[in-house]
């Protein structure tokens, strides 16, 4: 046995062990990539280096030895510069996309190639709730959405974009005709009330993530019934029919929402007086006509609501204001985006935790060029854009799938857990720091589980030695030398050959998204 000390901190293990065994038993944290419990170290990554006192250079935890009477440092300035480093060289040479560019444009953030998956796989009840997860009002935006996602899918770059709206509608369409459509899971009551200023699409997309998580809410507006500018304004009702309207709005309404109509804030009610009956304000009313900063008892500059922009607060206590009041786009989806974020601002605020989502880093593969798009299109179905026979008609049931079907699947098959993607949300990393020649994308197919992209891959080695602890009579090795070194299949052979059995332990055990199920 030896015994070292790590962050100040003594600790005892056999005289085989590592820095990391011996700073995991101590609950330390140190972060790895190129490290499996079960496979020899390789030190190839760098993240998980540390300082060890007398030794000019940082050292490998992974792959350096514990000696007695050692002392370790984990932490400190200068290991985190050289971590963040470390990750940002990996992030230099990486070709992928984390979330596919539809997903990055579309103001709420619906993750749009699992949808589109779901379609083409014939599961709608699934394909819904991935909609309504980021979009309350989906009949509706299927219809009006400029479609943002569309203007960068990359199909576009072969032939013509997925026609994401209308896969989009088709579901939503199939869940309200439905004996029993999507109802999400609403948490028990806090017993915390919040009332919202408006019934559009910002107010009800509040509404509806504020009632999910137990809030109790009324709505009020001057109108007679809800829906904004998507009932009164001048919208062309053979591109958005009023039963569709009806129909969307009375099945987020049936969470328990409570909608009060006829009355104009502040003649019919004040915000005061909203203040003394509920916990928080939420204005979400469209443009204002008036610069009157008594209008609402808060701070208007120029027909917009002062808010701060990370938490959607006004210069009063305990109100808040989203959507085109504030000076975001007059767009339903903006709307819609913006009442969700302050929702969960509001929750924050109510529930006096952190509600809101964590921003994950992204890295962004940027424009390919012709002979990059024809091998991400080679899983992708051939055909081109199916158009319904008329704007109003939608896809059938047949034609959503085929288009479907024409998805590149540009988001990373393993985005949610790739820990290059989480060390680097960890490190604040950044994906230019370090500029370079951009090699050329490549995905390999030949194998029917998995799939290859070489710009992926940080050979660290894992998979060769996985392939050959399994035993595979060919498998993978390195091959080449420096920069231009790759992970292989030996003797020119296909990954189909390579890996016969240990296919999914390869992709198990890779830290990125270079190996990935099909």
């Amino acid at each position: 046995m030896v015994t070292l000390t790590i962050d100040n901190k003594e600790v005892q293990v056999p005289d085989d062990s590592t820095i990391l065994a011996a700073a995991e038993k101590l609950s330390i944290h140190i972060p790895t990539l190129c490290y499996a419990k079960t496979l020899k170290p390789s030190a190839s990554c760098m993240v998980c280096v540390v300082r060890v006192e007398g030794l000019k250079s940082l050292v490998p935890a992974c792959g350096s030895k514990a000696i007695d009477k050692m002392i370790v440092t984990t932490n400190s300035n200068e290991i985190h510069a050289a971590r963040t480093a470390a990750i940002e060289l990996l992030l230099s040479d990486h070709l992928g996309d984390c979330l596919g560019p539809c997903m990055v444009a579309c103001p709420a953030k619906m993750n749009i190639p699992l949808m589109i998956r779901q379609i083409a796989a014939g599961d709608l009840t699934a394909a819904i709730a991935t909609i309504k997860k980021d979009i309350p009002l989906p009949a509706i935006l299927g219809r009006i959405c400029p479609a943002p996602c569309e203007k960068v899918c990359r199909r576009a770059q072969s032939d013509s974009a997925v026609s994401i709206c209308l896969l989009k509608r088709f579901v939503a369409d199939a869940d309200l005709a439905s004996p029993n459509p999507y109802r999400p899971q609403c948490a028990d009551p806090t017993g915390k009330k919040v009332a919202v200023i408006g019934a559009g699409a910002c107010g009800l997309s509040a509404a509806y993530y504020l009632k999910q998580q137990g809030i109790d809410c009324v709505i009020y507006d001057r109108h007679e019934n809800p829906g904004g500018k998507l009932r009164y304004g001048e919208t062309d009702r053979s591109v958005l029919p009023i039963d569709v309207v009806d129909r969307e709005i009375e099945q987020l309404l049936s969470l328990g929402i409570q909608f009060k109509g006829n009355i104009e804030v502040p003649a019919g009610v004040s915000i005061e007086e909203l203040k003394s009956q509920y916990d928080a304000v939420l204005i979400a009313m469209g443009s204002l006509k008036s610069n009157d900063p008594t209008l609402l008892g808060i701070e208007i500059v120029d027909g917009k609501i002062q808010i701060d922009r990370r938490d959607y607060a006004t210069s009063k206590k305990d109100v808040f204001a989203a959507g085109p009041c504030t000076g975001s786009r007059d767009l339903c989806i903006r709307a819609v985006a913006d009442g969700k974020e302050a929702a969960f601002s509001i929750l924050s605020y109510l529930l006096v935790l952190d509600a809101a989502v964590p921003r994950r880093y992204n890295h962004r593969l940027g424009r390919l060029e012709n002979e990059e798009i024809e091998l991400f299109s080679k899983l992708a179905s051939a055909g081109g854009r199916i158009e319904p026979k008329s704007p109003q008609a939608g896809l059938t049931g047949s034609q959503v799938q085929s288009e479907a079907a024409r998805c590149l699947h540009c988001d990373c098959r393993k985005s949610d857990d790739c820990q290059l993607r989480n060390l680097a949300t960890e490190f604040d990393a950044r994906q230019k720091t370090w500029a370079g020649q951009k090699k050329r994308f490549r995905q390999i197919t030949d194998h029917k589980q998995i799939i290859f992209e070489p710009g992926k891959c940080i050979k660290c080695g894992l998979c060769v030695q996985v392939a050959q602890k399994a035993g595979e009579t060919i498998g993978l090795a390195f091959q080449g030398r420096g920069f231009g070194m790759d992970i292989a299949v030996p003797l020119e052979k296909t990954f189909a050959e390579g890996l016969t059995a240990a296919w999914q332990q390869c992709v198990e055990v890779c830290p990125t998204g270079a190996l990935a199920s099909r």
